[in-house]
């Protein structure tokens, strides 16, 4: 798996936040089978080693609800830590075997769902804001009305990339998703790679600018499927944000 540093550039940035580090994690799985486990464990590992000053989980926790023991013992490790759920956390999937997961809350890590939190790093304001994943599928969330134009730094949360194209411009300096893992299973081909799980998606790793804010797409940790992946291999970050003065 990969463990990367990772430079954000945001133009609005306070000179104060320059230099805050993020940890991003994404689409752990939990209570199947597979590589992705051991994955998982290694970048709470990493998490806890490095401390950064925010750690975030953009959702896909569980496939199993017999995943959540040990769900609650990595979270309990990891520093500063918001998350939201993912569709599979709802069973909100293709997987015939899915089970929605039992979860109320993520103590002592901060569960936010359609839900925004403020708190004070380095002497500023940073909002956090959660997308539920359901109303988001249905086309009813609106996170830009839980945005604080007083804070000082906005970060969205969400599940799903494509929420950077619905967000007004302006309204959060920092998007985070997941959901993609990178296609999962990939086909290379001379100039490219054939993503077999998600063959249409403009987004699929990565930073991207966007009138909406700047997108961090993860490419996930664990699997669903198939319990294995194909040149497309999991990942954890540390976001190292910067301001663009």
């Amino acid at each position: 798996m990969r463990l990367e540093k990772t430079d954000v550039v945001l133009p609005r940035l306070p000179r104060e936040l320059d230099g805050l580090r993020i940890a991003h994690l994404s689409d752990f799985h939990l209570g199947v089978p597979s590589r992705g486990e051991r994955a998982v464990e290694r970048a709470v590992d990493w998490v806890e080693e490095r401390q950064p000053d925010l750690t975030v989980i953009t959702g896909d926790l569980l496939s199993r609800r017999r995943g959540e023991p040990q769900l609650r013992e990595l979270l309990a490790r990891l520093p500063n830590c918001f998350a939201v759920f993912g569709n599979h956390d709802y069973a909100i999937t293709k997987d015939p075997f899915a089970q929605r997961a039992e979860l109320a809350e993520l103590a002592p890590a901060r569960l936010l769902a359609d839900e925004a939190e403020t708190l004070e790093l380095r002497g500023r304001a940073v909002q956090i804001v959660g997308v539920d994943p359901r109303s988001y599928r249905r086309g009813r969330s609106r996170p830009e009305r839980l945005a604080d134009p007083d804070a000082d730094l906005r970060i969205l949360l969400c599940h799903f990339p494509q929420v950077i194209d619905r967000l007004d411009p302006d309204v959060f300096d920092l998007v985070l998703a997941g959901h993609l893992h990178a296609g999962q299973i990939c086909i290379p081909y001379p100039g490219g790679r054939l993503r077999l799980a998600h063959v249409r998606w403009t987004y699929v790793e990565g930073l991207y600018e966007r009138p909406g804010g700047v997108l961090h797409l993860s490419a996930g940790l664990g699997t669903t499927f198939v319990p294995f992946r194909l040149f497309a291999r999991p990942a954890a970050y540390e976001l190292v944000l910067h301001s663009g003065g």
